[in-house]
């Protein structure tokens, strides 16, 4: 298997497009090792539903070619990468997960996100594997297979966007792209110990996306790094007329922001719903991360459990309105699970999202309050490690929960007000990793990468490629 691209240390995007642009390596080289990888290991993790590896690497010869010109190429120059399959590729079906969707036509053009990073340079592999239209927090999906943890394949990657996170913890590309309502984003960084952000609402568009809940959703990176999280972020950010809750808030680069350390910031500990609940490895990684950074400050995010309960109401509402005719005419073509969790959610009386609407915009003017005294808010991403594929329940402070609604006690809480957050991977020895979640304020991703560079170079946090064979 050629790996000659991870056993020169070209492991993070950034590194990988330097090399090539040097000459040391070749876009061509770098492709066709991800491939080479990816054909050894997914049949273990089962990340990719779909691999485009002619397209591939035609691309990465194309931008040899334009290397050896000398023309200009953008950051992520022949860098692999591969996305969530809810972002449309052109020519490729979009498959949010579902059976159902299987049956439309190929996407006529790429969504924006996806395009951006092709004009960045980087080449697209193809798209990785998720819950059924991205309700779930496991990537157990029962028509396109369970996503494998590379840390212990008998375990859960998280979800929705467990293929994005697990092809990133076994290194078969640098860079990918998932999406987040409550956590899916973060949940499988957490799980599989890497890093993931979910940007400020609006910020990355989502046009071409197959959404879950159009007023929660974020599409936002994976990585192994903190620089290739703020390259990503620069490259993908910016206003989409095709989106119709894109941000038209311009933003200085994060990546030469990332050097002013810990400089002019406040950061400060969640307490109360945010220091409960957790299994003994997430509270150790929590104490490292603070301590590393030596925070003292300490708040409370008022009503965060009505939050999580209201962020659920809503959540399911909205998914489960954009499923009802398929819920009506074709019920069993859908996961079991998820089928059963929209029905719910299309149940739910109107009065119950009503005053869950009104809540969220008092939870969010509570949350700016806070945001003016402090700049960072530090919290556990997950509550546990990631649990084993099909654990119906699981025990936390000696109480026996069920597993999959739970592992968002962290994340959902924090997901309805739109802001910025990005977990980070605390790998403690003989220990699955878990996460940290570095929240910000609106628009304040660069304070967030910040402190993430801190622990990084700290050695507090770290993201390494799981051992596979």
């Amino acid at each position: 298997m050629n790996q000659d691209y991870l056993n020169t240390g070209h492991t993070d995007a950034i590194a990988t497009a330097q090399a090539i642009q040097s000459g040391e390596t070749t876009a061509v080289a770098v492709t066709q090792a991800a491939l080479d990888r990816i054909e050894v290991l997914d049949s273990q993790l089962n990340c990719f539903t779909t691999l485009l590896a002619d397209e591939a690497l035609t691309t990465a010869a194309e931008v040899d070619v334009a290397i050896a010109e000398g023309r200009s190429l953008g950051p992520l120059a022949g860098v692999p990468f591969a996305v969530k399959n809810l972002l449309d590729i052109e020519g490729i079906t979009t498959l949010a997960g579902a059976k159902i969707e299987a049956e439309s036509s190929p996407s006529t053009q790429d969504a924006t996100a996806v395009s951006r990073l092709k004009q960045a340079g980087a080449v697209l592999l193809g798209a990785l594997n998720m819950d059924e239209y991205a309700y779930g927090f496991v990537t157990e999906n029962s028509h396109y297979g369970n996503t494998h943890n590379p840390h212990d394949l008998s375990r859960v990657a998280g979800g929705s966007s467990g293929g994005s996170a697990a092809a990133i913890a076994a290194g078969l590309v640098p860079l990918t792209l998932g999406s987040d309502t409550n956590g899916s984003i973060r949940v499988p960084a957490s799980f599989c110990g890497i890093f993931g952000l979910k940007p400020t609402y609006g910020r990355i568009s989502r046009a071409g996306a197959y959404l879950f809940a159009g007023s929660f959703d974020h599409i936002g990176p994976f990585a192994r790094s903190v620089r290739d999280i703020a390259v990503a972020f620069d490259v993908l950010h910016g206003f989409d007329a095709a989106d119709p809750v894109s941000s038209p808030h311009s933003a200085t680069p994060c990546l030469p922001q990332l050097d002013k350390g810990l400089d002019g910031l406040t950061l400060a500990i969640a307490t109360d719903h945010f220091d409960q609940s957790m299994e003994p490895v997430v509270r150790s990684g929590f104490e490292q991360v603070v301590k590393a950074l030596g925070v003292q400050v300490t708040v409370v995010i008022p009503e965060a459990k009505r939050a999580r309960a209201a962020a659920y109401l809503i959540t399911a509402s909205e998914g489960s309105n954009l499923h009802l005719e398929n819920l009506k005419t074709r019920p069993q073509d859908f996961d079991p699970a998820t089928r059963d969790r929209f029905l719910a959610g299309a149940l739910i009386p109107t009065t119950w999202t009503i005053q869950a609407q009104r809540f969220r915009q008092w939870y969010r003017d509570r949350l700016l309050d806070l945001f003016q005294t402090v700049d960072i808010i530090l919290a556990p991403t997950t509550p546990c490690p990631a649990p084993e594929i099909g654990q119906d329940m699981m025990s936390i402070d000696g109480v026996e929960v069920k597993t999959r609604p739970n592992l968002g006690l962290y994340t959902q809480p924090l997901s309805f007000v739109g802001l910025p957050i990005l977990s980070v991977p605390v790998q403690q020895p003989g220990e699955l990793p878990v996460g940290v979640q570095i929240i910000g304020a609106p628009y304040q991703e660069a304070k967030v990468l910040r402190v993430a560079k801190v622990l990084e170079e700290k050695g507090a946090i770290s993201a390494a490629i799981a051992s596979l064979t």
